[in-house]
């Protein structure tokens, strides 16, 4: 086997012409990353799939790298120029032949039984469209980082978020194809088209995520630099603004750059003063009166979600005392004890086992 793979032996798999899992895998200049990437679904302990990489035009040996893998279940399409990661995405779902496709970035890695266990869901499941699960990162040189991005679990706590957040990991997603391709990339966007998407797809159809973790994915510099994270930011604010108008909210620009920093204080270290915290508790409630009217998003989930929010920001702000007086105090006890349910420890997955017979 060619080297910088997990598995000591390629495994000889006839695949059959209509595969229950198309994986797909767009490719661009990772020659460092992609034959782990490759091994790692080569490696699957579910064997019925056909692996779909598209080469969107690499200039580097990404493509020798792929076709040295001897495996009859990967297809190599290639791009006849770079056409960006929304265009390769929409090329290689209008290929797909699975039943249920699943996305793989090829910098990032699969844990043996990924398929297998969201194959196993969404056969039980009928009424989810689509199922992903919880990732952990790993550092450039694959070592694991510890850390664990916990997704909500339930349909309708990941519909409730949907005015905050992705509830899915594009990497880590798995969907019935048919669904799937209702729902393009949007091409125009550089980057963020798997938010966008998986935003419109969440109004549309339940989603569930495995709590375990399917997914190991890497931190590296080519993966987003920092001049296109503002790009990334507009992508998720015109998110939030499309349901925003759905729910009959005015808003500002101000409005948008506080509704996202709901989100982000930790990240970037933010402190709310009284004004922001008297902004919040306004905005919050005024969200919640809105959808009472119009129904978009579950209840009581998405009430318990702007409770989790409003005890987010008066933490950060140092305010126990205002976060208890506020009537979204009330809201926030049951979305605050699933989340202390959803970060008990669990273990790191497994790297790598044979094949399927």
């Amino acid at each position: 086997m060619a080297s910088g793979g997990v598995l000591s032996a390629a495994p000889k798999v006839t695949p059959r012409v209509t595969p229950r899992v198309t994986v797909v895998t767009p490719v661009y200049n990772r020659a460092a990353y992609v034959a782990a990437s490759l091994d790692s679904i080569l490696a699957q302990s579910f064997a019925d799939f056909e692996l779909l990489v598209v080469d969107d035009g690499s200039t580097d040996n990404s493509r020798a790298i792929i076709e040295a893998r001897d495996d009859p279940r990967i297809r190599l399409v290639v791009n006849e120029r770079n056409r960006g990661i929304a265009a390769t995405r929409n090329r290689a779902v209008g290929l797909a032949r699975g039943a249920y496709l699943a996305f793989l970035d090829s910098d990032d890695i699969a844990c043996p039984d990924r398929l297998a266990r969201q194959v196993d869901f969404l056969d039980r499941h009928p009424d989810i469209a689509a199922v992903g699960g919880w990732v952990a990162w790993m550092d450039e040189s694959g070592r694991r980082r510890g850390k664990i991005k916990r997704l909500a679990t339930e349909p309708d706590d990941i519909a409730a978020q949907r005015l905050f957040r992705p509830g899915m990991v594009n990497s880590a997603a798995m969907a019935r194809s048919d669904i799937l391709a209702q729902f393009p990339h949007r091409e125009e966007l550089r980057v963020g088209s798997d938010f966008q998407m998986w935003a419109r797809f969440a109004g549309r159809h339940k989603m569930a995520n495995l709590p375990e973790v399917l997914v190991m994915v890497r931190r590296h510099g080519q993966r987003i630099t920092a001049a296109l994270e503002d790009q990334v930011a507009a992508v998720r604010t015109s998110i939030y603004a499309a349901q925003l108008e759905a729910l009959a909210i005015a808003f500002t620009e101000t409005d948008l750059e506080r509704h996202f920093m709901l989100r982000r204080m930790h990240k970037v270290g933010f402190t709310p003063d009284r004004d922001y915290l008297d902004w919040a508790e306004t905005w919050l409630l005024g969200l919640q009166a809105a959808n009472a009217a119009a129904g978009l998003y579950p209840e009581p989930a998405f009430c318990h979600e702007l409770g989790v929010f409003w005890a987010k920001a008066c933490r950060h702000g140092s305010a126990p005392g205002r976060f208890l007086t506020s009537p979204l105090s009330h809201a926030a006890w049951p979305g605050l004890w699933k989340l202390v349910r959803r970060y008990t420890p669990i273990p790191l997955p497994r790297r790598s086992a044979a094949p399927a017979a």
